[in-house]
């Protein structure tokens, strides 16, 4: 009856619900995991620990015992990232489950620098390190968003240098813890909060250097992804140089330190001042250098003949309009006297040709019927006639035609 599927009316006794949990934990085997030591405490010779995701908030309790601890050829502590050979393990008495550990290795450094390899080679395949996606850093920023660890040296140098440079220059920090389990997901909020500050200019993420596994949580592909994704420009100022971390290559700027890092970002009011008075001294020696080509332009233009008197035009003009005057005159004076002679040789010619002049000389005209006579045929006896002379008419009558030798 104890088998017997437990009911309202039989229910199992608590041993036997304990006794049967055991039971099917016991059959289950033993799994090879990964995570990161967060409880080291060692009672005599057993360990008694916690072991965590490395991504998520998740945690399981394991037990080292003493057979095993002895066989550990390394000294482990509270923070280490280490591969656990584990079996599950029901405590009937206290209904507690754990882990019991069989094999506990360190994770190599070789190890993580391939896995880390293998995220920069993909990332890199993506564009996400190339240098066209880095956007520029503003000239003067208002205000700076820190990323960085509370009250710490990384957040002190960075404030206390910008302020030296440029007292005006105010700071939204943004506190994270920057190395531990809860190190890359911290600093990715802290990211994702600046970025979505329309007020903020530009975003440092700042920490004190550290070793190698310290930085690990900068070179997280969620962090790593976050950055360059960020609309805002971003500077990794983690401060380390041997081991980059791939937040370094994401962001639009890299400081070798927090203080580089304020440097960098902001510039110094007194250079500025500099700058803007050399400026100044440049642009006033070029634009009086200017001025004084252009007024010995003018003097060079002014002393020419055509600027250096007024009535030059004038005089010019008036010497040509009487030189036009007299050769019009000339040549009227020559047209006139030909025209006077052409008149005079027509006027003779034509004195010459005219009748009246035929009549000065003697000669008459003879008309019968208002038809000049032109042979003695046309005017029998008694045809009436008008005789015109040179300084009048006759009236007359025809006898007749008459021979020409009898009329010589």
């Amino acid at each position: 009856m104890a088998d017997a599927p437990p009911t309202l009316e039989s229910p199992w006794p608590v041993a036997l619900l304990a006794t049967k949990i055991k039971e099917y934990v016991d059959r289950l085997g033993t799994a090879w995991v990964e995570g990161e030591l967060t409880q080291w405490n060692v009672r005599g010779s057993n360990v008694y620990g916690k072991l965590k995701d490395l991504e998520l908030d998740v945690t399981v309790s394991i037990n080292v015992w003493s057979s095993v601890a002895s066989r550990l050829d390394k000294d482990f502590k509270q923070g280490d990232r280490v591969i656990a050979a584990v079996k599950p393990d029901y405590w009937v008495k206290g209904g507690t489950l754990s882990m019991q550990v069989y094999d506990l290795r360190h994770v190599g450094l070789g190890d993580l620098l391939e896995r880390l390899e293998r995220l920069r080679r993909q990332l890199a395949s993506e564009g996400l390190f190339e240098q066209s996606r880095k956007k520029p850093l503003p000239f003067l920023p208002h205000l700076i968003g820190l990323v960085t660890g509370k009250d710490s040296d990384a957040e002190k140098d960075v404030k206390k240098n910008a302020l030296l440079r440029w007292p005006a220059v105010q700071f939204r920090t943004v506190y994270a813890a920057v190395q531990g389990d809860r190190s890359a997901a911290e600093v990715t909020a802290a990211i994702k909060r600046l970025d979505d500050d329309p007020e903020v200019d530009v975003i440092i993420v700042a920490r004190g250097g550290g070793d190698f596994q310290n930085l690990l949580p900068f070179s997280d592909e969620t962090l790593v992804r976050t950055a360059a994704a960020t609309r805002t420009p971003l500077v990794s100022a983690i401060g380390h140089e041997n081991d980059r971390p791939l937040l370094d290559d994401v962001a639009d700027l890299r400081a070798s330190t927090p203080t580089d890092a304020a440097k960098r970002v902001v510039p110094d009011v007194a250079e500025e001042l500099v700058r803007v008075q050399q400026a100044r001294t440049r642009m006033q020696q070029r634009i009086t250098h200017q001025i004084s080509i252009e007024i010995d332009r003018v003097a060079q233009l002014r002393s020419r003949p055509a600027l250096a008197t007024t009535s030059w035009i004038v005089d010019t003009r008036a010497e040509e309009i009487t030189r036009y005057v007299a050769r019009g005159a000339e040549l009227a004076a020559r047209t006139v006297e030909r025209a006077e002679t052409s008149v005079r040789e027509l006027a003779a010619r034509l004195r010459t040709l005219s009748p009246q002049s035929t009549l000065d000389r003697g000669y008459a005209i003879v008309q019968a019927g208002g038809h000049v006579v032109k042979s003695a045929d046309a005017a029998p006896d008694g045809t009436p006639l008008v005789i015109t002379l040179a300084d009048g008419a006759l009236d007359a009558v025809s006898t007749g035609g008459r021979d020409r030798l009898a009329s010589d």
